[in-house]
């Protein structure tokens, strides 16, 4: 329904912003991420999700805007919210306790544990996320933004030529980080030759 906003941060809070688009204000939704992304910021542009709650027991709805600094953020909220027992409050929890590389990360390495540090993430939800999620965003467009400590640029350089040798990229990903997080290979020469040995 509403792609972005751009406007004057007239409030600004880690939990949300008033932007002021020609004098009328809109309260939107943000995570710590977008937070600090437009702190320093008094005017910009916010990537949007409009999103409708309906309370079972009153009926009462509600509607809520939520604003992301980040394509790559906006991307991991609404493939959260499609998953079942995940509400918008819950995706919105997620996204500030990780970066957006981290929340794909975790995903991606099927973390369960660490999200379950997220207030009202249990072990059967956070298994939930793992499982529908962990495919896709190995194979999102953004995959390439996934963020491994200590072997980040040769992950990437790594899984661009698994890819170029025509490997599928989802299982080549998820080998790489495998590698990464037992064995630390010392060069991207000897990342390949690892993950070609198990591909």
């Amino acid at each position: 329904m509403f792609e972005y906003i751009s406007g004057k941060f007239a409030e600004k809070t880690p939990t949300y912003v008033v932007v002021d688009v020609m004098g009328l204000g809109y309260i939107v939704q943000i995570s710590l991420n977008t937070y600090s992304d437009i702190n320093s910021k008094d005017s910009g542009s916010l990537l949007t999700q409009y999103n409708v709650s309906v309370d079972v027991r009153s009926g009462e709805s509600k509607h809520h805007i939520y604003g992301f600094s980040t394509a790559l953020e906006r991307s991991l909220f609404r493939s959260l919210i499609t998953i079942s027992g995940v509400s918008a409050g819950i995706a919105h929890m997620i996204l500030s306790a990780f970066k957006p590389s981290e929340l794909q990360s975790i995903l991606v390495n099927g973390d369960v544990k660490t999200l379950t540090t997220v207030k009202g993430v249990g072990p059967k939800l956070a298994q939930k996320v793992v499982g529908e999620l962990r495919e896709k965003i190995a194979k999102s467009e953004f995959a390439d933004d996934i963020i491994e400590s200590g072997g980040n640029s040769s992950r990437q350089e790594a899984l661009s030529a698994l890819t170029a040798l025509g490997f599928d990229r989802g299982k080549s990903s998820k080998v790489i980080n495998e590698i990464i997080k037992s064995s630390d290979p010392s060069s991207v020469e000897e990342l390949i030759k690892q993950a070609l040995k198990q591909l």
